[in-house]
């Protein structure tokens, strides 16, 4: 079966730019115009891979991601780093002055808000995706509105970039995870030197050190730590942990240990590290 990779979004959207650099120009994909549709997408079996964004370095985490990983058994086969890079764009012969309104998803509306702290005449509606608000502006030949997403966007449905790189930090970066329904991402365990986990523990002093101590002790590296409560266990806490390791038996190691120790212990992926 070839590929077919679900994107929150449509073509033209950052998720869109993901996909297309991580499996190639030539995929098909299929567009969602939501994280809950995108995670069906793949249960259906309409798509083999998905891409999800999972944290900003400057929004944070989509923490409702990491509950639909969980609750849905998928799993995460790899990850990528994409630059963020907004621009302010809308139909030609316009100058920002002209713009009373600017549409876009509210993580990039966010990402940008020094920009238009400048420009208070612009309303600030969120919407569903970026390049959905660049396509809509073009097909209704809406004048007066702009929206805020990638460069390539602009391209594809023909608008003016009237300012690039809005973002309130330039560095601003999105890491995404590449998702599928699969047990394992098909790696060999010579590739695998990062891996991302689901943990409970006791409700007791010590019982989250402990369990990380396991991992120093194992020559893990925490890269990420999130937390969630757990839904019919009030004041209860589950963990989501991000590790890289220069061993896989290292790594093996410590699950074993942490199998007995945790109150539960889920492998949610393993995978390459991209910044290693």
């Amino acid at each position: 079966m070839s590929k077919r990779v679900a994107i929150q979004g449509i073509k033209g959207s950052y998720h869109h730019g993901v996909a297309q650099a991580y499996f190639g120009n030539e995929i098909d994909v299929h567009e969602c115009m939501s994280f809950q549709e995108l995670v069906h997408s793949l249960e259906n079996k309409k798509s083999t891979d998905a891409v999800m964004a999972i944290e900003n370095s400057i929004a944070g985490s989509i923490i409702p991601n990491y509950a639909y990983i969980d609750e849905h058994d998928l799993t995460i086969c790899g990850e990528y780093f994409q630059p963020i890079h907004h621009c302010l764009m809308a139909l030609g012969n316009q100058e920002i002055s002209d713009i009373k309104e600017v549409y876009s998803h509210p993580m990039a509306l966010l990402q940008c808000k020094d920009f238009f702290r400048k420009h208070s005449h612009i309303k600030l509606v969120e919407d569903a995706d970026t390049a959905d608000v660049a396509k809509r502006i073009q097909e209704q030949k809406l004048r007066g509105i702009a929206a805020v997403a990638g460069e390539t966007a602009a391209k594809i449905y023909d608008l003016e970039i009237l300012a690039k790189n809005i973002q309130t930090i330039k560095t601003n970066s999105t890491r995404f995870f590449i998702l599928n329904t699969d047990e394992s991402s098909g790696l060999d365990s010579k590739e695998i030197n990062k891996a991302s986990l689901k943990f409970l523990t006791d409700h007791k002093r010590g019982s989250l050190a402990t369990v990380l101590n396991v991992m120093s002790d194992c020559r893990l590296n925490l890269t990420k730590i999130q937390s969630l409560p757990v839904i019919d266990m009030p004041w209860k806490y589950s963990f989501f942990v991000d590790v890289t390791f220069d061993k896989y038996e290292e790594y093996q190691k410590a699950i074993s240990i942490l199998k007995i120790m945790a109150l539960e212990l889920k492998i949610l992926g393993e995978y390459k590290n991209q910044n290693g």
